[in-house]
């Protein structure tokens, strides 16, 4: 029989939420990301920040292009904001999908074109390199930038054994490539489950997880111990009926499963790099819960979190599930990490849903995810200063970023913590970014890096997810054009100076 630690009855017992965040609206800004960060932003919210005053203690400053974009070059801005304009087109971005879901796709000479515009623009943009080499180059790239790499070995979904002992391969030289790198340079290693378990498992195990929430009479054999997985808020609608027990041969595959995740933990541990496992949709994030909650119990000792588990707040339950495993975690004295994010499986969550006649597990408005959101980081702040756990706050959302920064400094945790740290995709969100790190608070760029071919579905199943892919780019882009009119202005003054005919002193003297 498996054991609850912590029943939802006695959540009435614990402290509640205390020191929200700024009850400032949320109803007006927002993100999207193809990795899973925000959602999309209403109209002329990017102007808007432009002209409202940043939180006062947090020396948060948005506003100054030449102090944001000082150590960016000129060449690499007149990119960033062509390819940011373009990928803002979402009839641009649909014209893409298709292109790359077409037969088009299957001649050879067609393709190997395609990948290589891709490569030069959307690749070079928002991922790291094909090869660890490269990944290694732009890890260094942006150290020399003042933020740390979160390194992303791309690769997902995997139907066999064979095919996830190959990612676990490729997980293992992340963090072998992290040791070769200057020291914390790399923040941490991200893996995704569905590279090391076969994907039809994973959706088993969350079946029956699920199933032995509804009754807890039923028995799991294999079952570990775990933190709680579910709320009563949580969406349990996917297992509808009694799942089958799993068959001798799922059963090894899952003790494989496992034990390619305790050797990354193990390997994580022994060159002293954390791992955060992402986040998936709800009908197999249970078991990615397992997955992840098993082996922090397992690794996470001496106040230290190795292992990080993503909590994505547009989800109804997020709050109550990240409150419920904070606190057992916290009774059975385990350091428990978060990546806390907003979400990215809208379209296909709500759907799926709406088919089978249940409410969709996502909040109803953006301000609730919002809200949602600015509560979860408040608490694991709260907690932060109390002494325990860590949280990466992954967002492009700029008034998140400002009233987070500004309860951080209200509750005394000093700038550069080590357990607090914030995070945006590498390539967007450099506004957010550059002035994060400038007010003296550790930021992190998620660098996804792999075969162009590779990593191009993994970015297209975002978004496909996420309609108005990466609109979160319009402060930034105005922020560069604002920043190359002034470089422009220089270099034409300069010129301009230097073409003027000098004065010719012409002195007679006498014989």
């Amino acid at each position: 029989m498996a054991t609850k630690f912590l029943s939802p009855k006695l959540l009435n017992t614990l402290p509640p939420f205390t020191r929200f965040l700024s009850s400032a609206s949320t109803a007006s800004i927002a993100a999207v990301s193809p990795l899973n960060f925000d959602e999309k932003p209403e109209p002329n919210d990017a102007e808007k920040q432009l002209t409202e005053p940043t939180t006062a203690t947090t020396n948060l400053d948005l506003s100054d292009h030449q102090k944001l974009f000082a150590s960016v070059s000129t060449l690499k801005l007149l990119r960033s904001s062509a390819t940011l304009g373009l990928a803002s087109n979402e009839r641009f971005i649909d014209f893409g999908m298709w292109v790359m879901n077409s037969r088009l796709m299957e001649t050879s000479l067609v393709r190997d074109a395609i990948l290589k515009t891709v490569k030069h623009t959307f690749f070079q943009q928002f991922c790291a390199g094909e090869t660890t080499e490269e990944a290694a180059d732009c890890v260094r790239r942006v150290h020399d930038s003042g933020f740390r790499g979160m390194l992303v070995y791309a690769v997902e979904h995997t139907e066999d054994n064979a095919g996830c002992d190959r990612n676990l391969e490729g997980f293992i030289k992340s963090v072998e490539l992290s040791k070769s790198l200057p020291p914390s340079s790399v923040s941490f290693v991200i893996a995704k489950i569905t590279a090391i378990c076969p994907i039809g498992l994973l959706r088993r195990v969350s079946d029956l997880l699920r199933w032995q929430y509804k009754d807890p009479s039923f028995n799991l054999p294999w079952k570990l111990n775990t933190l709680p997985i579910f709320s009563d808020s949580s969406a349990l609608y996917h297992t509808l009926e009694k799942p089958a027990p799993l068959a001798s041969q799922e059963e090894l595959d899952l003790h494989l499963a496992h034990q390619r995740l305790l050797k990354l933990c193990q390997k994580c541990i022994q060159d002293n790099v954390p791992l955060t496992i992402d986040a998936e949709d709800t009908s197999i994030q249970p078991a990615i819960d397992y997955f992840t909650y098993s082996s922090a119990i397992m690794y996470n000792r001496d106040d230290k979190p190795i292992v990080y588990c993503t909590i994505q707040a547009y989800l109804k339950d997020a709050r109550e599930r990240l409150f419920m495993a904070t606190k057992t975690a916290e009774s059975l004295g385990i350091p428990m990490g978060f990546k806390l994010v907003r979400g990215a499986y809208m379209s296909s969550e709500s759907n799926l849903a709406s088919l089978l006649g249940y409410d969709s597990p996502i909040h109803n408005s953006i301000g609730e995810t919002h809200a949602c959101y600015n509560d979860c980081a408040s608490f694991m702040l709260e907690r932060i200063a109390d002494g325990y756990g860590a949280v990466v706050l992954a967002t492009h959302n700029i008034e998140s970023g400002q009233l987070v920064a500004s309860k951080a400094c209200d509750l005394g945790i000093r700038k550069g913590n080590q357990k607090l740290e914030f995070a945006q995709l590498y390539g967007m969100s450099e506004a957010l970014s550059f002035g994060l790190k400038n007010a003296g608070f550790q930021v992190s760029k998620y660098l996804p890096y792999g075969p162009v071919d590779m990593v191009v579905p993994y970015l297209l199943r975002r978004a496909e997810e996420n309609r108005g892919l990466l609109s979160t780019s319009s402060l930034d882009r105005i922020l560069m054009g604002k920043e190359l009119m002034r470089r422009q202005k220089k270099l034409q003054f300069t010129k301009s100076k230097m073409a003027s005919p000098s004065s010719i002193k012409v002195e007679i003297g006498t014989e």
